[in-house]
């Protein structure tokens, strides 16, 4: 790998797999800026859209047909000023993200990141999986979520993730060829999984002419 070669590299993760814990070590191993609910702050201060419209309009989006009904009004005439407030959403999200990519070496969470930077050569992009138990066992022991509400909030923030991509990106949410690697975090430590990470990124061939998707 190049040593002046940025370091991109975005997380997808299922919830309760760990990958916003993963995410931050990631980062802290590097030493590179790490974006996730500070993304969202970010979009907000250049965009003029608040965090929690943001964040209401993300999870909206577990009901995909009032989502896509909400997201197709104001699409009849041509033009910015025309589109959803879902679609104004997005393209902020996307105009901040790339510009992140563009200023250096970072860690992305979520939002679509994979697909947004799927055309910069230098980015890897990774999804991070478990088995329902081990999900349920993170998310009641290290989010502190109440077991018995735990089943229903997982399946929600799935759904909601997973519709939320496919309507923006017409892709399968964790589908294995929108990513360089996927991880079952059910069977591996999370120090080890970031040592994969790294470790992948720096044996995984730089090629400048591939270009992926966008």
């Amino acid at each position: 790998m190049a040593e002046d070669k940025k370091t991109i590299i975005t997380i997808s993760r299922e919830f309760g797999s760990g990958g916003r814990l993963i995410g931050q070590r990631l980062a802290e191993r590097l030493g590179v800026p790490y974006y996730d609910k500070q993304l969202l702050d970010r979009i907000a201060e250049e965009s003029g859209f608040s965090v929690e419209m943001m964040e209401d309009a993300e999870m909206k989006a577990k009901n995909s047909f009032l989502y896509s009904l909400a997201s197709a009004m104001g699409t009849r005439e041509m033009g910015p000023e025309n589109l959803s407030l879902n679609e104004r959403f997005f393209l902020a999200q996307f105009d901040t993200i790339r510009k992140i990519a563009d200023e250096g070496s970072c860690v992305i969470v979520g939002r679509c990141a994979d697909y947004i930077l799927s055309c910069y050569p230098e980015a890897s992009h990774i999804f991070i999986y478990a088995e329902e138990a081990d999900k349920i066992r993170r998310a009641v022991e290290e989010y502190g979520v109440p077991e018995e509400d735990v089943r229903k909030l997982m399946r929600d923030t799935d759904k909601a993730r997973a519709n939320y991509y496919s309507y923006h990106t017409g892709r399968k949410w964790g589908e294995h060829q929108n990513y360089s690697l996927s991880i079952d975090s059910g069977f591996v430590e999370i120090e080890d999984i970031v040592d994969l990470i790294i470790r992948y990124n720096e044996v995984r061939l730089y090629r400048p002419d591939y270009k992926k998707g966008l």
